[in-house]
Parts: C-alpha cells; structure tokens; sequence
C-alpha cells in the first residue's frame, strides 16, 4: 500500500460483486461452446473496485453493500479484507448468492464483455443506511446501484457537509431523487438523462441539479469536464490494454483519494485519476496492477 501522511477516510455506498472472469480470443457465436486456459475470481462492482482503489493509495476506505450469507459471498468479504476495505453488510443475514458478473475480456484488445444480475438480486434491501458510518469521512461516492441506500447516504452527508460523488454509467430509475444530494458527478459517455442527447445537454442538465464539477469520462478518450463554469479537457496516456474491466471504478476511487488531498483542485484530481486507471489497464483484472504501480 502507497504510504502518505494524510489518510482521508471514504465511504463508498452501492455494488459489490462476485467477479467470474475469463480471457478469450473472440466472443462465442450463438450456441457455441469455448474453453480457455484459466480463470480469475474476484469481487467487483463499481463501489467496491472504487474502494479497494481508494485503501491501495492511502486513504482509509469503508464499503457500504449488500453481500450476504451464502458462501459465495466469503470471496467479496474476503477481497475486501485482504485490501483494507472495511465492509458494512447491509444484507448480512440474507440466503441469496450475492450478484454475480460473468466476465469474457478479449486478448487482443482488452475489451471486456460482462453479463451480470447487479442489484436486481437484492432487488428489496432490507437494511438501511446507518449515519454513525459518516463521522470523520472525507468524501462520500455512490454508484447509484441500491438506489434508496444510495439516496439516503447522499442525504445524511449533505447534513453532515460530507462532499458527494456519484458515479454512474447509465440513467437509473430513481436517479432524479438522487441527484439534489450530489456535488460532484462522474459519469460516463453513455450517461444520458431523458431528453439529452450530447455532451453539451449532459452538462447543461447537471448544472441545473446545481452541481458544479462535472466528469465525463470516455474511454481511451479524453476526459471532458466542467468546474463552475471552466470546461476543460483531460487527455488520456495512448497504452495498448491488457484489460480494461474496471477502469472507470478504478479512476472514481482514485479521484476520491485525490480530490481529499489538501490543496488539490477538481482538475488536477482528476488528472491523477486518469493516470491511474490507465496505468491499470496495462494488467488483467482489477487488482493486478497494485503489485507494478509506482510508489
């Protein structure tokens, strides 16, 4: 683990998955069957890989999830653990398999293809987000996975002053309620609320949420962003990948670690945080590139 004398704490609210990821040299036709070498499995979900990223730089992380108790879950608890992240279960007691991802990356280019329940196996939490998780935390970051967990951690870290990040790739339903409680949005390209059609309607409907810093980010692409009223772009290192499976949760953790560092501005967090994930697309899963980054 990166050592630094500042150890900000984030708490990071949504999914936690059980990662199944196989490397292939083409995606399977219909009905055709492949085998491979090997397999790699890991937890994932863009709260947790955004947390385990977030402790590997420094800070003090805590992910605020559903796992459960099936035995399937001991690989999320377990990968948490053995990354420093703290876990708060919401569903601790629960019987179902927690959200699988089935994952195939293509070797030639590093693009990944992924079949997964997401939070559609707790559909109906049953535990609730508790406040006495917020004391001495920097930075708060939802996925927006869990949505009413989401919207009440968002809610109790406006009362308590704590900046909110929300990550997302998608539209989700319930989303609406979610974003009044959001400082700082990082969305990807395919983000797109109702009646946005470009990048320019995407920032124009976020600002009018009030948020003031906004990330799109897009791929190999560079980063587009907006601070108040300062737009801006961040361009992205030209690597050939070796996998790019969670390198969007891998920059939102590092821009967390990074926007908590004293002095440091929205740009240049993020600019970190684009050195990051595309350091990590460099090695295959979500953990590898820890053991190579520089210290």
């Amino acid at each position: 683990m990166a050592r630094t004398a500042w150890r900000p704490k984030g708490l990071f609210v949504g999914l936690a998955t059980v990662d199944l990821i196989y490397t292939v040299a083409a995606i399977p036709r219909r009905d055709q069957k492949i085998s491979v070498p090997g397999q790699r499995i890991s937890a994932g979900g863009p709260a947790a890989n955004a947390a385990a990223t977030f402790a590997f730089l420094g800070g003090r992380a805590e992910l605020v999830t559903a796992a459960g108790a099936h035995p399937l879950a001991a690989v999320v608890r377990d990968d948490l653990r053995r990354h420093s992240v703290r876990l708060h279960d919401v569903e601790r007691r629960r019987a179902e398999a927690p959200p699988i991802s089935s994952i195939m990356v293509l070797r030639a280019t590093g693009e990944r293809t992924v079949v997964s329940a997401n939070a559609a196996v707790f559909a109906e939490l049953r535990g609730n987000f508790n406040p006495q998780w917020l004391p001495g935390t920097s930075i708060l970051l939802v996925d927006g996975h869990y949505m009413p967990l989401c919207i009440a951690a968002a809610r109790h870290a406006r009362e308590r002053s704590v900046p909110v990040v929300m990550d997302s790739g998608s539209w989700k339903e319930g989303m609406a309620d979610l974003l009044p409680f959001v400082d700082i949005a990082i969305v990807s390209d395919d983000y797109r609320p109702p009646g946005c059609r470009t990048i320019d309607d995407l920032f124009e409907f976020l600002r009018t949420q009030s948020i003031r810093q906004i990330a799109i980010t897009r791929g190999a692409s560079a980063v587009r962003y907006l601070d108040e009223r300062r737009r801006g772009f961040i361009p992205v290192e030209n690597v050939r990948p070796k996998d790019t499976l969670g390198a969007g949760d891998i920059f939102h953790g590092a821009f967390c670690y990074y926007m908590c560092q004293p002095g440091c501005a929205f740009r240049d967090a993020l600019k970190q945080a684009t050195r990051v994930a595309t350091f990590s697309c460099r090695y295959p899963g979500t953990r590898e590139w820890m053991n190579a980054f520089p210290r």
